[in-house]
């Protein structure tokens, strides 16, 4: 019986990640990563020699259907992705769901760990009982209409931006509802961790400025 482990790796500090995440790693045949380059410096970190292989969003329809026929065979494979928790704004996500239709005596299980949105939620001090998670939004086709959307959701809203994006992003939000409060997260877990809060029209003073645009962005819209 094959197994598939969905482990969750460091969002930034190497130290925020589980001892069955270690295990798992140390144990399986190999582990698939989005970038191998990353992943070995963790596993190197923990003085960890399992073989990598990639696996990512290019990564054609074939390499697919192979990993699944390897784990019906019987493979024990661990899916990482760069930072975080696999399958969230990630391929990862497809993979599942193929080894489940063509591997069905393969475990699929969890390795739970380190996730950025819900870091960047338990710091931002907005309600989370319920929220709407956007990943990163449309670059071009549907850019704003999924903003026009967005602004209107009455609950709170998380999404992901990168740094040669972000001054953009918060300018699109301060056109449409300037007084809404907004709270960037910006290298959580790293050594320049920041996090700043204020309205929409507030921010879009600031990023570029006074907020570098270095790192990886988590970005929350209050109720």
């Amino acid at each position: 019986m094959g197994k598939l482990s969905v482990v969750a790796t460091p969002i930034g500090n190497l130290e925020d990640i589980t001892l069955r995440a270690l295990r798992t790693l140390k144990e399986c045949d190999a582990v698939l990563c989005e970038d191998t380059r990353v992943t070995k410096k963790l596993l190197s970190h923990y003085d960890i020699h399992t073989p990598t292989r990639a696996f990512h969003a290019h990564s054609g329809k074939g390499l697919y259907e192979k990993i699944a026929t390897e784990l019906e065979a019987g493979a024990h494979f661990a899916l990482v992705t760069d930072a975080g928790t696999p399958a969230i704004s990630d391929p990862g996500a497809y993979l599942v769901e193929i080894v489940r239709r063509d591997s069905p005596t393969t475990v699929i299980e969890a390795i739970p760990g380190a996730s950025s949105v819900s870091a960047a939620l338990s710091i931002a001090g907005v309600p989370s009982d319920s929220y709407t998670f956007l990943g990163f939004l449309p670059h071009k086709k549907g850019r704003k209409t999924t903003l026009d959307m967005l602004v209107q959701l009455d609950g709170t809203v998380v999404m992901f931006e990168s740094p040669h994006r972000i001054k953009k992003l918060i300018d699109e939000i301060a056109v449409r509802t300037p007084d809404r409060t907004v709270t960037l997260c910006r290298e959580l877990t790293k050594k320049f961790e920041e996090v700043r809060s204020g309205t929409a029209a507030e921010l879009a003073l600031l990023v570029g400025t006074d907020i570098p645009t270095r790192g990886e962005f988590v970005v929350v819209l209050s109720p």
